[in-house]
């Protein structure tokens, strides 16, 4: 299924057009500008659709659902994805595919803690396993490449604020249209992401004249595939498809990840990464296939979605694009 694929390949991509364009581009700006060009994107897309079909455009977003886009942008963007992006100066880009696709097990986690219910076994099993592979990662073996702890941290960083705002947008009140709604979450993670990169001076960094068009390429691609097609495969999947086979672009993303960069940027899949992928990635599929569905839980429900409006195009919130 194409739509399938492109949820595979582009953002398992995604990892290598990070690592292409911060090479002379400085990283909290571009993903800032990643962001807010595909917020505009997204939510301008809604209106133009209302339009086109003359259906009646999207109300208004209040200052509540801004607050509540501003606050999941925060965790989901700047600390989920600003955090990458930083961590990928750092240490491979396989390697932080490697270590997000421990989201799942932070979500089951936090998931427990939130709803007071002790955790299964698999939960605890999972984040036991997932800790394992990160300590794969970081063991100082000898004959055995080390991988810089500060960019694991600082990816483990974002697992962790991807999976907390994911949490918090369940409850959060957005706009009806799911598209609006992750449109002004972009927007408002981008907004972030620019004013925390520009207050670490990372604008008296940017030289234009450096800037090259691999960077300016890859910032392109991850706007337009990375963030509009991708999403919009995502959305039609999730309205066509088992969710469980739309799930299983999490463990195929690491994977692609780690392919693209060996095969592009020339980083070495070493014994050590391939161990920690396995540990990881089989840890996060036995816990969430053994997760069992509570009552009444749909199957494509998104955080904080609301009953979508007539032949408007209705889309999950991006809490759940794992990108």
């Amino acid at each position: 299924m194409i739509a399938l694929l492109i949820l595979y390949v582009v953002w398992g991509s995604t990892y290598l057009g990070i690592a292409l364009m911060i090479e002379t581009l400085p990283p909290l700006l571009a993903a800032g500008a990643r962001y807010l060009s595909a917020g505009l994107l997204l939510a301008g897309g809604v209106y133009l659709w209302a339009r086109l079909h003359r259906t009646d455009a999207p109300a208004r977003p209040t200052r509540r659902q801004w607050r509540s886009a501003l606050i999941i942008g925060t965790l989901l963007l700047m600390g989920g994805n600003g955090f990458v992006v930083l961590a990928e100066q750092f240490i491979p880009s396989g390697v932080a595919a490697v270590v997000i696709a421990t989201v799942p097990i932070w979500l089951a986690v936090f998931d427990a803690v939130l709803t007071r219910r002790r955790p299964g076994r698999l939960v605890i099993g999972g984040l036991a396993a997932g800790l394992v592979g990160v300590g794969i990662l970081l063991a100082p073996v000898e004959g055995l490449d080390r991988i810089n702890p500060l960019g694991v941290g600082l990816v483990c960083v974002a697992a962790i604020s991807w999976a907390a705002g994911s949490l918090y947008a369940r409850g959060a009140e957005m706009p009806r249209s799911g598209l609006l709604g992750s449109g002004m979450e972009m927007f408002a993670g981008g907004l972030v992401l620019a004013i925390v990169g520009t207050l670490l001076g990372e604008f008296g960094q940017l030289d234009l004249a450096a800037v090259s068009l691999r960077s300016v390429g890859a910032l392109a691609y991850l706007v337009v595939f990375g963030s509009v097609v991708a999403f919009s495969a995502y959305v039609w999947l999730l309205n066509n498809v088992p969710v469980s086979t739309v799930g299983t672009y999490a463990y195929v993303n690491p994977i692609v990840a780690v392919a693209l960069g060996a095969m592009v940027l020339s980083e070495p899949i070493t014994l050590r990464t391939a161990v920690a992928a396995v540990v990881i990635i089989a840890a996060v599929i036995a816990m969430v296939s053994g997760r069992p569905r509570q009552a009444g839980e749909p199957a494509t429900e998104a955080p904080g979605r609301r009953e979508p409006s007539s032949r408007e195009p209705e889309a999950p919130s991006v809490a759940r694009a794992l990108d």
